[in-house]
């Protein structure tokens, strides 16, 4: 197995990347030009303990989440990684030249702020590469005029505001990238609707096959695995499409499959939790309370 090439401040990278001493000791813009084309490194993987959000008109590698396939960016390409995912990249020897930049940021300059307190409520951070938000022309100047004022604010004398400004620059960079990934989500409706009926057909494949009673009732993770998507991403397109999550379309799925085994068996509402994939009948009830407002055994004796 190749070593992981570990990378635990905005001092480290300079340093791997052969730049100057950092401006500031926990926010920098990279932009990157030959630097990666001249390095003696190809096919590595690396964890990088800062969020880095990267714009690129040129790539210079062709870069994966380790275990997934490999994605060849296209031009004006935006993609978020946080601390410590551990990625791979392969030199690509047709460019010469990355003409984006990246702006890395560890998780210490945010942990007092605001931004701080809602970051995981930005989920692109977890995000597969191949699902990187693809911007228009008025968006790649929106988000590369966000980043000037970050430059700017770090090419100055830092002072008391520094951080601040700096810190209200990249919450309003994600907030932009918010909007972005909306409209990136509704352009692409067709497609997305035919994810959600593959979701769909893959629930009722996983029930009909039993793989419930091997593996329990399918985790966020592991349809998203099977969807060959990040659990992020599948449960904000499913949101965006459907207004519910991935968990909300599986309980709502399993909570129709119990209303008709209560209708139509004898089994009790604990065996009927068993056959559903459910580890504890008393979570079984608790679901099924919060989706109809009434217990398994009050259901049956309502209906019936």
């Amino acid at each position: 197995m190749k070593d992981i090439l570990k990378i635990n401040s905005i001092h480290e990278i300079h340093e791997f990347l052969g730049f100057e001493k950092p401006k500031h000791p926990l926010v920098s813009v990279l932009r990157l030009g030959d630097k990666l084309q001249k390095l003696e490194v190809d096919n590595i993987k690396y964890a990088i303990d800062l969020f880095q959000i990267s714009l690129k008109d040129n790539c210079v590698f062709t870069i994966q989440n380790y275990g997934r396939n490999s994605y060849d960016y296209q031009e004006g390409t935006m993609i978020f990684t946080a601390p410590n995912q551990i990625l791979e990249f392969k030199k690509n020897q047709k460019v010469k030249e990355d003409k984006g930049w990246t702006l890395c940021f560890h998780p210490d300059l945010i942990r007092k702020s605001e931004l701080g307190k809602r970051i995981e409520d930005f989920s692109f951070f977890s995000y597969a590469i191949n699902e990187a938000l693809h911007l228009s022309d008025d968006e790649r100047e929106t988000v590369t005029d966000i980043i000037h004022k970050i430059e700017n604010e770090l090419r100055n004398n830092i002072d008391a505001h520094s951080q601040t400004l700096i810190i209200s620059n990249i919450e309003l960079l994600l907030n932009y990238c918010v909007r972005f990934y909306d409209r990136q989500f509704y352009t692409r409706s067709n497609l997305n609707q035919d994810t959600v009926a593959d979701f769909q057909t893959f629930l009722k494949q996983y029930y009909k096959d039993e793989k419930q009673l091997e593996l329990g009732i399918p985790s966020v993770q592991y349809c998203g695995e099977q969807m060959n998507l990040s659990p992020k991403y599948l449960s904000d397109l499913l949101k965006k499409e459907t207004g519910q999550s991935t968990q909300d379309h599986i309980h709502h799925f399993i909570i129709e499959k119990a209303k008709n085994r209560l209708l139509n068996s004898k089994n009790s509402a604990s065996e009927i939790a068993y056959s559903l994939g459910f580890e504890y009948p008393q979570y079984f009830s608790k679901i099924f309370k919060k989706k109809t407002s009434m217990s398994p055994n009050e259901y049956r004796q309502m209906v019936n």
